[in-house]
Formats: structure tokens, C-alpha cells, sequence
């Protein structure tokens, strides 16, 4: 007998935990993922927060292989003119305000974070960094460095000098962006401590503050990008516009892709002093750029953000349970917090062995992660949170 695709996978491939769920994937459509056997899973998750579209939708497909038909990788980034490109950046421009209206193409989101960082310190001169408590931007150097975790990065040390953190909606933390302050980065929305809301207009008063110090106002919209808040971006909910924006994960309906989006005069100083500030072999791939152009079609014409308010609503309708805590959410990107810590497992455990997929967050230990597909309808989210509230029962069941 031949050596099993789960051996290969596990002695192989390089893993990141000792807990891998280690689903063999036979096929994905839609909403459903399928296992090599054919049970069908709900994906509640879409890769933490990528196939929004759900999975191979179709306008994605064709744009792919339309551009298969023309041509793939030509030259380095940034020396060829490739219309799934150009065409890309015409369609996103128009939907932003008139200051963001330039995107540099790169490969992934942590990718972005760093560039981001490298044009914020070419543009102030300035090398202090602030970022928040309990924010992920990535897991590279630079983008660890921005982490106030000390567990995940101490094994990483020393990582990049000059970040500071501040607590996310803390208005008086504030004071500690100056005039020293390269940039302050942030989520519109903090993922990975389970879903946590600016409040107060917190984001408009750390806006506001960079202004006074000449600061970078930088928004990694990243997770919440491409209508998962229910507008196209967080930003646009929260009434704010930054000077960059980190965009990725959803952007390339289920293609490798991110982009640094601001002002033309911003993203320029990459060209000069020095020459090729920055440079990437494979950011702005013609192929993976087709399939943002293919995806944010999709998104805008068939109105799909339209309906993720009201998907949000039911679900908060349909989630009444004993030992839920607390549903937290802006949009189609959720946090559901149960009472007990020690039900957590076996809430995830149990959805999986009925067919939903739902995810753990990194610096939360009582709440699980829902970020569905925004495709779903009404039906198929009312069928997936009946497994969702059986695994609860199970779960509760468990410890009487």
C-alpha cells in the first residue's frame, strides 16, 4: 500500500500547529466544501475572511482563464503595462475617495503590512511605528514586529525597533502618537481578539490626531476589506478615509493577491530616492490580478454587499443559545462567545463532524470565528446555524 496523502501532508509539508484539522479537500463550490469521501461541509470561515465570493464563482473563473489565454508572468512588477492591471486599479479607484487613488500590487497581506511600513518611514522620515494591543497584521518580521504578543513573537526576537502599541478605543492613549510618529496602523475593526468595534468614533479621533502630528493614518483592511463589514470597506462604515490602505485576503476571489492603496504622490516615492524603493517579482501577477478584476465585477454588480446587513441580522436572530455569551459583529465578520471556556472544542468538533467549518481565534479562547461566505442566502444560513446551535446543545450537554 502507497504512502497515504495525509502521511505525505504531515510529514512533508511544513505545519504551523500540532492541532491540524487536516480536511482532505476533494473539491470546493460555493458554499460547500467537499472532502475527498463527498461529505459536504458549510464553510463558515471562507479561509479566514478570502472566499467571500464563496468558492470558484464564476466570473473569477473566466477571468482567470481568459488571462491564461493572453499571458501569464511577463517581466518584474512595475515594467510592463498588463491590462488586468490597469483595469483593476480604474475599477477600485472608482470606488474610493479621490486621495486613495494609486494601489501597488504585492503577493500577500503580511507582504503589504511591510511596505507599508517602509513607505510610511521614506515619506515622514521618521522610524517610530504605533500599532494596537491584540492586533494581527501578519507573521513576517516586520508585520510580527507590530504585535503586542510577546507569547507568539519572544522566539522571534530581536524583531523591528520602534513600534509601540496603544489599546484599541483608549481615546487618552492617543497622546502617545507625536511628532515622532511615522504611522499609526490599525484595524477598523480587531479580528483576533474576537471582533472588537471601534466605539466612540474612536477611529475619526485617532484620524484626527494624526493630522495634528503629521502622522501617517494607516488602515489594515485586510480581513475586513471587499464588503465583508457590509460596505466594500470598513472604512467607509466607520466615516473615515486613510492616507494607505492594506488590502487583501478577499480581493483575489480565492487567487494569492494584496495591494497598498493611497495617494499617487505617496505610493510614487518608491520610484526615487532610491530608485526601486521597493520591488517584487510576483506582486501584480496578470493572473491573479484578473481574478480581483473577475471578483470586485462580481461584487458590484450583483450587488452582493447589499444584503450583508441583513444577513448579519439573522444570524444574530438565529444564534439564541444558554451558553452563548455574547455575538459580536460589524457585518458578515463575527465572534461568538460562549460562556465557558471548556466548550469551545467541542462546539468546533462537533460542527465538523456534522458538516460546518467554523475556526478558533488567535487571542480569543472562548469565542469562535464566523465569516461566511457573503453569498449565502437566508436558507442556507438558517440549515448552517442549526449545526451550529446542536453543537451548542452537545457542547452544554457535555458538562451537566
Amino acid at each position: 500500500m502507497g504512502i497515504s496523502k495525509r502521511d505525505i501532508f504531515l510529514n512533508n509539508i511544513g505545519q504551523t500547529s500540532t492541532y491540524s484539522l487536516a480536511l482532505e479537500v476533494g473539491r470546493a463550490e460555493g458554499i460547500f466544501i467537499y472532502d475527498t469521501s463527498g461529505k459536504r461541509y458549510y464553510d463558515l470561515n471562507s479561509g479566514i475572511s478570502v472566499s467571500s465570493l464563496g468558492h470558484r464563482h464564476p466570473k473569477v473563473i473566466n477571468a482567470i482563464k481568459d488571462q491564461l489565454d493572453k499571458h501569464m508572468h511577463t517581466m518584474v512588477y512595475g515594467e510592463h503595462i498588463q491590462s488586468s492591471q490597469v483595469e483593476f486599479a480604474e475599477l477600485l479607484k472608482n470606488q474610493l475617495d479621490p486621495s486613495l487613488n494609486c494601489i501597488y500590487y504585492l503577493n500577500s497581506g503580511s507582504e503589504v503590512l511591510e511596505v507599508a511600513m517602509k513607505l510610511a518611514k521614506r515619506a515622514t522620515g521618521r522610524y517610530e511605528i504605533i500599532s494596537c494591543s491584540n492586533a494581527y497584521h501578519g507573521s513576517t518580521q516586520g508585520s510580527e514586529s507590530l504585535r503586542s504578543d510577546h507569547d507568539y513573537s519572544r522566539a522571534f526576537l530581536p524583531l523591528l525597533p520602534g513600534v509601540r502599541h496603544i489599546e484599541f478605543n483608549n481615546e487618552s492613549d492617543l497622546e502617545k502618537i507625536t511628532c515622532r510618529t511615522a504611522a499609526v496602523i490599525l484595524e477598523p475593526v480587531q479580528a483576533e481578539v474576537g471582533i472588537r468595534l471601534p466605539l466612540n468614533d474612536y477611529l475619526g479621533k485617532v484620524e484626527q490626531r494624526c493630522k495634528q502630528t503629521n502622522t501617517l493614518f494607516i488602515l489594515d483592511e485586510i480581513q475586513t476589506g471587499f464588503g465583508r463589514t457590509g460596505l466594500l470597506f470598513a472604512h467607509q462604515k466607520y466615516g473615515v478615509i486613510p492616507d494607505l490602505m492594506c488590502i487583501g485576503k478577499a480581493m483575489g476571489g480565492g487567487m494569492p493577491i494584496g495591494g497598498l492603496v493611497g495617494d499617487k504622490r505617496l505610493i510614487n516615492l518608491f520610484a526615487k530616492n532610491p530608485d526601486l524603493g521597493h520591488i517584487t517579482t510576483f506582486g501584480g501577477h496578470p493572473v491573479t490580478c484578473a481574478a480581483a478584476l473577475g471578483g470586485l465585477q462580481a461584487l458590484l454588480n450583483e450587488k452582493i454587499v447589499d444584503s450583508v446587513l441583513e444577513k448579519e441580522a439573522f444570524i444574530m436572530s438565529k444564534l439564541q443559545h444558554d451558553i452563548i455569551k455574547e455575538v459580536r459583529s460589524s457585518g458578515m465578520m463575527m465572534a461568538v462567545e460562549l460562556t465557558k471556556r471548556k466548550y469551545l472544542k467541542h462546539v468546533v468538533n462537533n460542527c465538523f463532524e456534522h458538516g460546518a467549518l467554523i475556526d478558533y481565534f488567535l487571542f480569543n479562547n472562548k469565542s469562535f470565528r464566523l465569516a461566511p461566505p457573503l453569498i449565502y442566502t437566508l436558507k442556507q444560513l438558517d440549515k448552517a446555524c442549526d449545526i451550529l446551535l446542536r453543537a451548542m446543545d452537545f457542547a452544554q450537554a457535555k458538562y451537566k
